[in-house]
């Protein structure tokens, strides 16, 4: 195992990274708009709903959020605790001898 390698792993990691966290903000960012548009089109299609729906928002919305939360420790795990430099490690080990 060279320190190419290694480092081909680490720069490797830090894109798909960098695009599972691109990910999880588009995917926060158009939940966040579909549910504030849908509570808005039932608040204008039913306005004594409001509370109820208002409540719902925002409970869905805090469930929502904490998705990005979730990727962004597993985004810090892959980059910190890399698991494939050990993963190749075992395989250069067992091709190795």
């Amino acid at each position: 195992m060279t320190p190419e390698m290694i480092a081909m792993i680490y720069a490797y990691t830090a894109v798909g990274v960098g695009v599972i966290l691109a990910a999880a903000g588009l995917g926060s960012a158009i939940g966040w708009g579909l549910i504030c548009a849908k509570t808005l089109e039932g608040i204008a299609r039913q306005p004594e709903m409001r509370p109820q729906l208002m409540t719902n928002m925002f409970i869905f919305a805090g469930l929502m959020e904490s998705f990005p939360f979730i990727i962004l420790a597993f985004a810090m795990w892959f980059l910190f605790a890399n698991p494939f430099v050990g993963a190749l490690d075992a395989a250069v080990k067992a091709v190795g001898g």
